[in-house]
């Protein structure tokens, strides 16, 4: 059973990306991910709310690092990845994700101070390639010209987020149980949220409401909000954290074959390439030590 919860989060993320970029004219990005949230908090906020105000004291005693994940780890990771998509295609957005063990590698070494092998860094050195020829299309003199799409440097920064959120969780505080603290940074991203997206509403084009559309926002709430926190947890406590981590893997497969069916994208040479170079990079730095512990995402 843990097996398929954490093969269907990952295909809920996976979803989440092909959504997002197949609705980016209908929604913009700001008010797609506080919908994302608002109704994600309202599905949850009758069990979370009792365990916040139980915990308020600890919750008051730790505002500055439960403040910094929930900006940097789900308010900015999740806006920059709707940003991204309204420029980039959903297939580079899911493969750019794979990049997500490597960063949190180096940071790991730059921040952090851990002793990497020359192995490692060899395996980096590959992942980054792998990320080039696919910013660059497979060709890697656009870099020289700067002629890089928008919306993978988007991912690129929410990849970035998301490795300094991973790094900032050795800092949580541990007497706030997984499920208070998934309430208690969706809480804060709905209120830094709600302004940003009416302030976005002032420019934006209005919203083209379908039946389509609210079961797209319906399901980022449902699947790869809270179900797959749930999902992920679960592998973790049968399986470990180690063997739970391996499954991100699965998400660039996915999204490869979900943008290719409902978006009719086409995986070009340079994907293939690309996730290929990544993947081996995976390996060199991360998996051939011992599996990379990679949090749940939000």
């Amino acid at each position: 059973m843990a097996y398929l919860l954490l093969a269907l989060t990952t295909l809920f993320w996976a979803g989440n990306f092909v959504l997002a970029r197949m609705f980016h004219l209908d929604i913009p990005p700001v008010t797609m991910a506080a919908l994302r949230w608002i109704l994600a908090w309202l599905l949850i906020a009758p069990f979370v709310i009792p365990k916040i105000i139980a915990q308020w004291p600890t919750i008051c005693q730790h505002y500055k690092i439960l403040l910094a994940l929930s900006i940097i780890g789900v308010t900015s990771f999740n806006t920059l990845i709707y940003c991204g998509l309204q420029f980039t295609t959903a297939t580079n957005g899911t493969l750019l994700q794979s990049a997500i063990p490597i960063m949190i590698l180096i940071l790991s070494a730059t921040v952090l101070k851990e002793q990497i092998s020359k192995r490692q860094w060899s395996g980096v050195a590959v992942s980054t390639l792998g990320v080039l020829m696919l910013i660059s299309k497979g060709n890697l003199t656009n870099l020289l010209g700067l002629q890089i799409n928008d919306g993978d440097l988007w991912i690129l920064t929410a990849v970035l987020c998301w490795a300094v959120y991973s790094i900032l969780l050795r800092w949580r505080p541990q007497t706030i149980d997984g499920f208070t603290l998934f309430g208690i940074t969706v809480s804060i991203t709905v209120i830094v949220l709600i302004p940003l997206a009416l302030l976005e509403q002032q420019t934006a084009p209005a919203i083209t409401w379908s039946l389509s559309s609210v079961g797209t926002i319906t399901y980022m709430a449902l699947f790869p909000s809270i179900l797959a926190y749930l999902f992920w947890n679960r592998g973790i406590a049968e399986l470990g954290a180690a063997k739970a981590g391996l499954f991100i893997h699965l998400m660039p497969l996915y999204g490869i074959l979900l943008a290719a069916t409902f978006l009719d994208e086409t995986i070009e040479s340079f994907h293939i390439t690309g996730i290929l170079l990544i993947f081996s990079g995976i390996y060199l730095a991360v998996i051939s030590k011992g599996p990379a512990r990679v949090p749940a995402k939000k």
